[in-house]
């Protein structure tokens, strides 16, 4: 999970691209960077960091231009978090491409061989976004014969790039001298928006993760672009779109709507916002069916993205609904953090509990998710500790049991609690006195509900079933191994050095 922006405008850039990645902030809190073009030439500027913490006045006086794409990351599985391999990328041939994208190709290690191999092209990092930059040069290269460029050309590059490519990518790129491009993955699993601005001096457009990217800025929301298309802007503000997919379906990530999105998002014509509440009336119906009148005195969300669900669940049930847990927003998102300890120690730090709003109680505690399960289990102690009678954990989500490989960070099966357990044995691991988990087809008409052509998801990391066909058992061991074997980074291998130079010393 990542946030991209890209804007072409009629004056300089720098801002608009810096206020609208703090609005994609909740999207990655590992780096941050920021491309500008002007004239022919383009400058850059990422590093590791919050968007605050990144940019300094020096950074922004520097980031030049009237076009720009910015970006905020976190690692998806088995990267690093190496400064090099923060985001935009650069290549300066043919035409000099700046890039950056959010999700995960799933065959990018076939791909690095056929770059070395065949077009002749060298990776230097283990950045799946480095392979995508190389690909797009190479096929517009091949389209244009590396002369001028048009949207034709363009349109056609990005036709082969889905042709090579596999899973998950909504990209953004700018291409020196000539504008601003924008695709999405044919599968749609990754969301991009596009929105405009008319101002006296002509049309300025912005592709956006999320639509509060474009509300937050001024912009006004266009629509979605579609899976698998591509949308050119030049730098006079002339838009042009085509489909470049050869059968593109609308499979958004579940997820999304569960979690990673910001509520006041809409997304693929779906108010994130409106589906959670629907996910606590859904939920809402399966406690009824599972819990006597009575059995539940108060209703508390753990904050802050399972609040629609737990008040919508509330009403539902006429249960008296309370703020039990007060959180400190200047923590960071649990679910982002890379180690289990880390987490652990973060929870508490995070939220603190209103004893009085506990003791004696019955108390449903109702959650987004289930992940690890490392959160789940300190909040059910917390409220233990507070005096609650009784704690029953309610899920808005069903099991999460299988790694996500399109760009979420959760890729060993054996860091889910879900995985190769029931309900049950999931509800003694966080000591909960009850568990309820929210159906799989429930989930699905929370969000269809909301806009009812949506006839499909990627749903992958509750069901097992990946929609770009190329996931095996093997693809997931890789991963896991990944994940468990990390590649020493630098600084790492310096220490090392420095700390057996010291021991020789002594």
């Amino acid at each position: 999970m990542c946030g991209i922006v890209g804007i072409v405008a009629n004056h300089p850039v720098n801002q608009m691209l810096y206020d609208s990645l703090l609005l994609l902030q909740h999207r990655g809190q590992d780096s941050a960077g920021i491309a500008t073009n002007s004239g022919n030439g383009f400058s850059m500027y990422k590093a590791n960091g919050l968007v605050r913490d990144v940019f300094r006045t020096r950074n922004m006086r520097s980031l030049l231009g009237n076009t720009g794409i910015g970006h905020v990351r976190y690692p998806t599985a088995g990267s690093s978090s190496s400064e090099e391999e923060a985001q935009p990328f650069y290549v300066n041939a043919p035409f000099g491409i700046t890039l950056a994208h959010n999700g995960n190709l799933t065959n990018a290690d076939e791909l690095k061989t056929e770059l070395f191999n065949i077009d002749r092209r060298h990776i230097n990092t283990s950045s799946d976004t480095e392979v995508l930059v190389n690909i797009l040069a190479h096929e517009l290269q091949e389209a244009t014969s590396g002369y001028s460029l048009d949207p034709a050309a363009l349109f056609k590059a990005v036709a082969m790039v889905h042709k090579r490519v596999r899973g998950s990518y909504a990209v953004v790129a700018q291409i020196a001298g000539y504008g601003l491009l924008g695709f999405r993955d044919p599968y749609g699993i990754r969301p991009m928006c596009i929105g405009f601005n008319e101002t006296d001096d002509g049309a300025e457009y912005m592709l956006a993760s999320e639509s509060v990217a474009l509300e937050g800025l001024g912009f006004r929301f266009l629509r979605d672009v579609m899976p698998g298309e591509a949308i050119f802007v030049d730098l006079d503000g002339k838009l042009y779109n085509q489909q470049c997919a050869e059968n593109p379906t609308l499979n958004p990530c579940a997820f999304e709507y569960v979690y990673l999105a910001r509520p006041d998002s809409v997304i693929d014509g779906v108010s994130v916002y409106a589906s959670r509440l629907k996910m606590g009336e859904y939920l809402a119906d399966k406690i009824r069916r599972e819990f006597k009148h009575g059995e539940i005195d108060v209703v508390m969300p753990i904050p802050d993205s399972s609040r629609p669900a737990a008040i919508q669940l509330a009403l539902k049930l006429g249960i008296e609904y309370r703020e039990g847990f007060i959180k400190n927003r200047y923590i960071g998102r649990t679910f982002l953090m890379p180690g289990q300890a880390i987490r652990k120690k973060s929870v508490r730090q995070k939220l603190n509990a209103i004893v009085s709003e506990f003791k004696g109680k019955n108390v449903l505690l109702v959650d987004d998710s289930i992940v690890r399960g490392t959160t789940s289990r300190e909040i059910v102690q917390m409220a233990r500790e507070s005096g609650a009678k009784r704690v029953i954990f309610a899920s808005a989500a069903p099991p999460v049991k299988f790694p996500n490989v399109y760009g979420i960070d959760m890729p060993t099966r054996h860091e889910l609690i879900a995985f190769g357990r029931s309900d049950d044995e999931v509800c003694r691991e966080i000591t909960a006195d009850a568990l309820v988990y929210q159906d799989l087809d429930a989930l699905k008409a929370s969000i269809s509900d909301c806009n009812p052509a949506i006839k499909n998801f990627e749903a992958s990391c509750f069901d097992g079933i990946y929609v770009t066909g190329d996931i095996t058992r093997e693809y997931l061991d890789r991963l896991e191994y990944a994940r468990q074997n990390p590649k020493p980074q630098i600084d790492d291998l310096v220490r090392s050095q420095l700390n057996l130079n010291l021991a020789r010393a002594d």
